[in-house]
């Protein structure tokens, strides 16, 4: 049995998903089993990452787990009730070992417990994903101007469709044990011609206004704490990492090249077309 923490969220659905129905059942870990929406025969289960001790009968009879990182504990209680193989979602600032930031620090101790665990590994370093288009539905209700922090810098988005699909096949690939992938989407974009597109799939015109530095840390300190705001900063302003790169790494391992931002923003554009249809 797999066990996919997460189960709800933006990439353990897909990854629920991808393995709903295949040879290995599928256990989701969820906040409310009677609320969760999932594929037919997946096994939903309550458990709160925050305490390892309350996931002893979610991990029962489990084989490998797919762990969100962030959440001490997790791993070694895994490996302690014998599931044998992790798939860790970890982030590309983890090969920075620079643990004076808190994103990296955090990564970077989870794929540490993971490691040292017992259990066989895998780790995932996507870069950023396609869903973070999201967070621009507020905006996107309230006219066609965008504001986005950061106008200068190229990420070659994931759609998370693709990252289960990694997942998926480490979980079934004996070979991609004791590896680190680092999937990426096909192209590298700016804000502005992911804004540009996104307009394009639904039909409007949309116009991307770039913040400055200091309005972007006004903006974002509004909602985040200090020590996240910092280590955004750290990444896109001080060069920390660069999430431009594109990899091959979903086509080697899925044997089909990743979704890129269009087909992405055509296939959830009913979520921007609402947003355009509340004003």
């Amino acid at each position: 049995m797999i066990l996919v923490t997460g189960a709800t969220g933006n990439v353990g659905a897909e990854l629920v998903a991808a393995l709903a129905g295949g040879a290995e059942p599928v256990r989701a870990l969820v906040r409310d089993p009677a609320k969760a929406t999932l594929p037919a025969g997946v096994d939903a289960v309550s458990g709160d990452l925050g305490a390892p001790e309350s996931l002893a009968s979610a991990l029962d009879g489990v084989r490998a787990l797919f762990l969100l990182p962030g959440y001490p504990g997790i791993a070694q209680a895994a490996a302690k009730a014998g599931v044998e193989h992790i798939v860790q979602l970890s982030g590309v600032s983890a090969a920075t070992g620079d643990t004076a930031n808190a994103v990296t620090r955090y990564m970077m101790a989870s794929e540490q417990e993971v490691t040292e665990s017992g259990a066989a590994w895998t780790i995932l370093r996507p870069c950023a994903f396609d869903s973070n288009a999201l967070r621009w539905l507020p905006q996107l209700n309230a006219g066609d101007s965008v504001r986005v922090p950061f106008p200068t810098v190229r990420t070659a988005n994931l759609d998370a469709f693709d990252l289960a699909a990694v997942a998926a096949k480490a979980f079934a690939d004996p070979a991609l044990r004791g590896e680190i992938l680092w999937p990426t989407g096909p192209e590298s974009l700016l804000p502005a011609e992911q804004i540009a597109i996104l307009g394009e799939v639904l039909g409007r015109d949309l116009e991307c206004v770039g913040l400055s530095d200091e309005e972007a840390r006004a903006d974002m300190l509004k909602n985040t704490p200090v020590e996240y705001v910092d280590a955004f900063f750290d990444f896109y302003v001080g060069g920390a990492i660069d999430e431009s790169i594109v990899r091959p790494t979903v086509e080697e391992i899925t044997g089909r090249p990743p979704r890129t931002f269009r087909q992405w923003a055509t296939i959830h554009a009913d979520a921007f077309r609402q947003a355009g249809t509340d004003r």
